[in-house]
């Protein structure tokens, strides 16, 4: 059974969460979760809802963020292209947002210059090795969202999974690090593409992120990207 959490209870522990599928597990050692920090990411962009941060998400033009559905809430804001959450790049506001399953897609209230992110056509294959990006908790419990984007390869095992809504998600399972509260909306990378956005995590070694392949011709039609 996937549980989602509410706006109050992500507000009651960070800004931003990804959906917690299944019963919460034990507090593990503080393993992002794990990976490294990023030096440099001109296609990454901070998530706010109502001016507090909330979730990750990438610049894949100058006029549109991809991120989470679950993310939305209320005036949504980014800024694009540093690695500090809190500081650097530049901000936007967001003038409309559309959704599907657990994707969304923000147009900025004005265009961005920068290095935006290519978009996959299919999915990456089984037992791939991934990268996740994301301002998320950087233990399971008792820790704020990273200040500075992070990062952490992950293996594919299956490409037949499920979003927070209900659309088709990949797999992923942590080697050096996994997603969490904070890390929603990030992407996931094969081969220097975005193949998935990210929904649902465990907080230890588990998350789903929806199927960028799965949604493509509805970011098409959407943002001409």
């Amino acid at each position: 059974m996937r549980i989602r959490l509410t706006v109050a209870a992500i507000a009651a522990t960070v800004a931003g969460a990804l959906v917690v599928p299944g019963a919460a597990v034990a507090d593990p050692t503080p393993l992002i979760i794990g990976g490294g920090t990023v030096s440099s990411a001109p296609w990454a962009a901070a998530v706010f809802a109502n001016g507090s941060f909330t979730c990750s998400g990438t610049i894949i033009s100058a006029n549109w963020v991809l991120t989470a559905r679950h993310c939305l809430n209320g005036t949504m804001s980014v800024r694009v292209g540093s690695v500090n959450r809190t500081s650097g790049g530049v901000t936007r506001t967001v003038s409309a947002t559309y959704a599907q399953y657990d994707l969304a897609l923000m147009r900025l209230s004005s265009s961005v210059s920068t290095s935006y992110v290519s978009l996959a056509s299919s999915n990456p294959p089984i037992g791939s090795t991934n990268s996740i990006y994301g301002w998320g908790m950087t233990c399971y419990s008792g820790c704020s969202a990273s200040t500075q984007l992070k990062t952490a390869n992950v293996r594919v095992t299956t490409n037949s999974a499920t979003d927070a809504y209900g659309g088709q998600a990949i797999r992923t399972t942590r080697i050096n690090g996994n997603a969490w509260r904070g890390d929603s909306g990030g992407p996931q990378f094969y081969n220097g593409l975005q193949v998935g956005v990210a929904s649902t995590a465990n907080g230890v070694d588990i998350q789903n992120y929806g199927s960028v392949a799965y949604n493509r011709a509805w970011i098409r039609s959407v943002s001409g990207v």
